[in-house]
Parts: structure tokens; C-alpha cells; sequence
């Protein structure tokens, strides 16, 4: 029996050949310590630097603002926590759209002191600016503020304005944290233009191996460890490092660097086959007027709950909304903000494309979604 259609790429994206063969040769070469002073330890040290190199080549940074770490999450809380005890913020601003993994940590510092602010998106899921402009106000008098917001919402895959978010974060004084993960290796992702202090990066999430991230950090921004422990990554990031998992890392993003442009068109030209085909049968696109990332599609068929559906096509790998909540029966947090009604919400699916997808594959994709929802 042959696996089912995968499109479930912002779940996770499988570890390609490229990225696998680089995984390889730094397991086989970069066995040695990266902090050893002998030439084992200085092979490995290469691949880490090597991969330092390209991850900020992608990014448009310097390779001494990049940090890594273990997981996107891990990146958030780096930013949010890292950054909270050199600043001790009064204020945390977040989108209505967050990731848990940004959501949580905001809470914790919330519990802890600060003053959380969560700015409304609107029924396409993009921030309210004005209401940007509000909570910097409150904030102005009341001690340093952070502002984090997800650059590619991972359920709908709508991109947010962070550029002109962080312009008007930076005329407040406010540092500016970036969740890239769904984005990166999906569209260009240039920190400079931007305007951000803080940006993370998820490796699964662009055919590099789980287990493995990275956080760009603004040279001269004070960010402190999460961990205690040695001087790993200039002291923010302690633990040796994960010399393999970095390595596929870098070549991931070498290889994004490369054809970001093109995979991206060829891959918003499947989605939009793949809308086209599924609106046929009634199918609702969430977030249809925002730019939404070329891969995600989020919608729904009224009146048919996601997990229904999910039931029904056992040949498609998909999710019902986050795959962060993969089996949850409620509605998804981001899009009743956007104003979706929750039993509507109920009902959304999330379909991913990834670099492997093919049109034969989503002309079959759509016929069985088709089909189950006409029941």
C-alpha cells in the first residue's frame, strides 16, 4: 500500500537527500568536541562555523548574530526570556495570532511581573496597526517593551506586516522579536529589511532534521542564557553543540538561498490549483485576502467538521488546524481571533505543500477531498 499524499509540511518537512548527506559526513567527520583544541575537535568546530555562515547568508545578517539552538521554541523563549532579565521589561506586545511557543513564555513573564498586551488581527488575520500603535503608547512610560509577532501564522499562513510593524515598534524604543519559523526557507527573509532585533528559525520546518534551530540576535542587543552552564554559542546557548543537526541546518539553508523565488512560485501554483479545484465543492480559503505563505492552504467546507474529514481521507497526510494541536476538539485560538465562528472553526483543515509535492499529486489530493465532502 503507498503512503498517503503528504500535506502536512508546516507540521514537519522530511530531511532531504542534500540535507541528509551533510547530516552524514558531520556525524562521520564532526564526531569530536567543537570546544576541543585538537584537530577532531576542530573539524567539528568547521561545520558548525560553516553552517553559522549559511544560516546568516539566508537571513541577510553576520554569522556572530546567529545562535543556535535546539527548536524554534526554544528560539522563541531565548528571544522573549533572554532578552526579559537584561531588560526587565514592564511590557510584552503580542499578536492575537502567536504560536504557543510564544504565547506560553509571554505568560510566564506575565505571571512574573510584566504586563502582557495582545493586539487583534482582523478577518484575514493580519494585526491591527493602529492597535500596535495603542499598546506602544500604554507602553511608553512604563519601562523597556518587547514586541513579538509571528512573521507567517503557522495554521493560515498569513504574513505579517513585521517590516512596518518594526518601523513603528522602533519610533517607541521597542525591541522587535520575529517567530519565523513557518517562514523561513518558504519566502526571502532578509532580517536587515525587516528592521527586527530578534528572529527564530525552526530547522524541521525547512528539511533540516528535528532538534535543531536558530536564533538571529542583533549584534550589541543584551540577551541572556536560559541555561547555566559553559560558554557555548558566546555564553547565550550553553551545551555542546548539536554538530550534526547544525550541519543539516546549513545546507538547508544553502539550499533555500538558492531557489527560494522559484520553489515558491511553483509551489503557490499548486496551492492555487488546489484551491481552484476545492472550491468546487463550496471550500472556504481563511485568510484569503491576506498574502498567506505559497504553500498553506486553511479552509473549510460548511457544515463538515475538520476530524470528519480527516477520517474520511485516509489517503492525504493533513492536519485540522495547528498540528501544535493535532487531536484538541476545540477551535483553533488564531482563527476564531480572525472572527471565524467557533463552530466554524471546528471545521478548518490545513493543507501544506512542500518541495516534493507534485501536480499529479494534488489533482488526487483534491478529488478525494472532493468526494468525501459530497459525502
Amino acid at each position: 500500500m503507498s503512503d498517503p499524499v503528504y500535506l502536512d509540511c508546516n507540521a514537519s518537512t522530511p530531511v532531504l537527500p542534500r540535507v541528509r548527506d551533510a547530516m552524514m559526513r558531520a556525524l562521520a567527520e564532526g564526531f569530536g568536541n567543537p570546544s576541543a583544541d585538537h584537530v577532531h575537535g576542530r573539524r567539528a568546530r568547521a561545520f558548525v562555523d560553516t553552517a553559522r555562515t549559511e544560516v546568516a547568508a539566508l537571513l541577510g545578517c553576520d554569522a556572530d548574530e546567529i545562535i543556535f539552538t535546539g527548536s524554534g521554541t526554544e528560539s522563541n523563549n531565548l528571544a522573549l526570556r533572554g532578552w526579559a532579565p537584561a531588560s526587565s521589561p514592564r511590557r510584552i506586545i503580542t499578536s492575537a495570532v502567536e504560536h504557543p511557543a510564544t504565547i506560553e513564555p509571554a505568560a510566564l513573564l506575565g505571571r512574573h511581573g510584566a504586563t502582557v498586551i495582545t493586539v487583534d488581527v482582523d478577518r484575514d488575520g493580519l494585526i491591527d496597526l493602529e492597535g500596535v500603535k495603542r499598546a506602544l503608547w500604554r507602553a511608553a512610560s512604563d519601562g523597556p517593551t518587547i514586541l513579538s509577532v509571528i512573521l507567517a501564522q503557522n495554521e493560515t499562513g498569513v504574513i505579517q506586516p513585521i517590516a512596518e510593524v518594526a518601523r513603528i515598534a522602533k519610533e517607541h524604543g521597542a525591541i522587535v522579536h520575529a517567530d519565523a519559523a513557518q517562514a523561513v526557507g518558504k519566502i526571502a527573509v532578509d532580517v536587515r529589511a525587516l528592521g527586527v532585533d530578534l528572529l527564530s528559525v525552526a530547522g524541521h520546518k525547512l528539511y533540516a532534521p528535528k532538534g535543531v534551530g536558530a536564533l538571529f540576535a542583533r549584534r550589541g542587543l543584551a540577551l541572556g542564557p536560559l541555561l547555566l552552564g559553559a560558554g557555548h554559542e558566546r555564553g547565550i546557548r550553553p551545551g555542546t553543540e548539536n554538530v550534526a543537526g547544525i550541519a543539516a541546518l546549513g545546507e538547508a539553508c544553502a539550499m533555500a538561498r538558492e531557489d527560494v523565488a522559484d520553489e515558491g512560485a511553483r509551489q503557490r501554483s499548486l496551492r492555487d490549483r488546489l484551491e481552484q479545484r476545492l472550491a468546487t465543492g463550496g471550500f472556504v480559503v481563511h485568510g484569503a485576502g491576506a498574502a498567506r505563505l505559497p504553500n498553506t492552504v486553511n479552509g473549510r467546507f460548511p457544515g463538515l467538521r475538520g476530524d470528519a474529514l480527516l477520517a474520511r481521507v485516509p489517503g492525504i497526510a493533513f492536519t485540522t488546524g495547528s498540528a501544535c494541536h493535532a487531536g484538541e476538539m476545540t477551535p483553533s485560538r488564531a482563527l476564531t481571533a480572525m472572527g471565524i465562528a467557533a463552530k466554524d472553526a471546528l471545521g478548518a483543515i490545513r493543507l501544506t505543500l512542500g518541495r516534493l509535492t507534485t501536480e499529479e499529486e494534488i489533482e488526487s489530493a483534491a478529488a478525494q477531498l472532493l468526494a468525501a465532502a459530497r459525502g
